[in-house]
């Protein structure tokens, strides 16, 4: 057993005197993504972010490819960012020049080594590729810049042959070596394996670029990791081609928290990052995404949220916190939500209740909470703005028992509320140009004679996006002698927080005619 943290014990044995450098991809795998396509200008703001985050190495792009992506490179190398940007080439002359004249600071050639690869793709044999490989390195280094090689597809390369290749580029003065995972075959148990057994025979620091089409990505970076490799590459929220490359928040938090690794990544803005992205790709996280998901840290269960109201890590990992990622925790409110949760998310506010107003907060959450509205702590506190609003049970003169709403675009709109006016039960039926006129005048029209209320102000705001929004209502009413009131209702039903609103207005009104 290996402790991290006090009272937090692993089975992992911790590498806390390792550090490990990142290599980030999102700007090149990014671009491989179906469907993503970054201009110019967002592709710097990316770099920049990458280089507040601490990212050792940015490769910004292939320039060969493109003119626009020469541009984009040599912009980014000029930018004056503290972090190292890379370049990527084939093992071709012209690709590497198109690097050089992009500015950067480091040259990543790379060429197929598995049979595979090299044979449909290159149509080469494996001696013609190794002079390729060592050409190319040497055509770098000759002209001063540093220089990282890969060997593609190298996890369905011939061992033997893949460790040929690498000792080759080493002798030819390589820097670092890359062991790609392109197709993303790898489990971790064989990628710990061949990695160990790449380490024991090169001795110049070992990358790895991960592939994550079984899902693996970030647990084949690890093994790589414990098994010798000194560098990681990665991407922003794991984007890149098919099912995209290991993900940079879950590699490094993981190597971080559990491993006890050091790397120069500022965890703090892996959020702001991951936000960024998603902004720019169009590409939209799952909640439940780890590290950076907005359930990453969010509980709901009552016992959970309790739990980790009294001491986080009952229910969290302990050895990250939200704060370490940029992230906050949130006691998220549905149908399992009891009053401990409640309570502390109003009292984080500075909202005080009694516990006949708590009680009637908590069952209203739960009834929005089973109609399927996940409750956000704007539609919270819009429930408790409305049930302090009002006046309490014993002083309302209105108590609502049902509405019954029709419409229709061949229908006129009618509605029927039934109530009980000081204990007597009363029906009224009205017309009206859309279904929440139709209420509101039923609801009037209740009071009989009585009705000597004036509407002098009615709002309506959607809280949060979506079809589901919670409707908070906002009413001013006057009475004859010019007094007014504001009364507020929340409900995902329109009508229903119309109408409610609109009697709690009233009841307040009568409220203040009795003091």
């Amino acid at each position: 057993m290996y402790t991290l943290k006090e009272g937090i014990d692993f089975y992992i044995e911790p590498m806390q005197n390792k550090k490990v450098t990142v290599f980030d991809t999102t700007l090149r795998d990014g671009e491989q993504t179906p469907g993503v396509s970054l201009t110019s200008s967002q592709k710097l703001e990316i770099a920049r972010q990458l280089d507040k985050l601490g990212v050792d190495i940015i490769e910004a792009g292939f320039p060969i490819s493109s003119e626009g992506d020469k541009e984009s490179v040599k912009s980014i190398s000029n930018a004056g960012l503290d972090t190292t940007v890379c370049g990527l080439a084939r093992v071709l002359k012209k690709d590497i020049d198109a690097c050089f004249e992009s500015d950067v600071g480091l040259v990543h050639t790379f060429v197929p080594t598995s049979d595979v690869q090299r044979i449909y793709t290159i149509k080469k044999s494996q001696e013609e590729v190794i002079q390729l490989a060592v050409e190319a390195v040497q055509y770098i280094k000759d002209h001063g810049l540093k220089c990282m090689f890969s060997a593609m597809d190298a996890t369905r390369t011939d061992p033997a042959y893949l460790i040929e290749v690498f000792k080759a580029v080493q002798e030819a003065g390589c820097d670092i070596i890359n062991v790609p995972d392109t197709v993303g075959v790898m489990v971790p148990s064989a990628m710990y394996r061949q990695i160990k057994d790449i380490a024991a025979e090169i001795t110049i620091p070992i990358d790895v670029h991960c592939h994550n089409d079984f899902g693996l990505a970030v647990a084949n970076s690890l093994m790589a990791v414990e098994a010798g490799a000194s560098q990681v590459q990665v991407t922003i929220n794991g984007i890149g081609e098919r099912a995209g490359n290991a993900d940079l928040a879950q590699t490094v938090m993981s190597l971080t928290s559990i491993y006890g690794v050091k790397t120069n990544i500022r965890t703090e803005y892996l959020v702001e990052t991951s936000k960024m992205i998603e902004n720019y790709t169009g590409i939209r996280l799952p909640p439940n995404t780890p590290v950076v998901g907005q359930n990453a840290f969010s509980h709901e269960s009552g016992i959970h949220s309790q739990g980790v109201l009294e001491k986080s890590d009952t229910f969290e990992p302990g050895i990250m916190t939200p704060e370490m990622v940029g992230h906050r925790r949130r006691i998220v409110l549905g149908k399992h939500t009891g009053k401990h949760a409640v309570k502390q998310s109003l009292e984080s506010a500075g909202i005080k209740t009694s516990e006949n107003q708590l009680d009637e907060i908590v069952l209203r959450v739960k009834e929005i909470a089973n109609k399927g509205k996940q409750i956000t702590d704007a539609d919270l506190y819009a429930v408790a703005s409305a049930v302090l609003g009002k006046a309490s049970s014993d002083e309302e003169l209105i108590k609502l028992k049902e509405v019954s709403v029709m419409t229709g675009n061949i229908l006129t709109p009618t509605a029927v509320v039934k109530a009980d006016i000081e204990g007597k039960e009363t029906i009224a039926a009205k017309t009206g140009v859309g279904p929440v006129d139709a209420a509101l005048k039923a609801v009037r029209d209740i009071l009989g004679e009585s009705n000597h209320f004036r509407l002098q102000e009615f709002r309506i705001d959607a809280i949060t996006g979506g079809a589901d929004a919670l409707a908070d209502v906002y009413i001013g009413l006057e009475n004859e002698k010019g007094r007014i009131v504001t009364a507020r209702s929340a409900n995902p039903d329109i009508v229903m927080a119309s109408v409610e609103a609109l009697i709690n207005a009233m009841n307040l009104l009568y409220k203040k005619e009795k003091s």
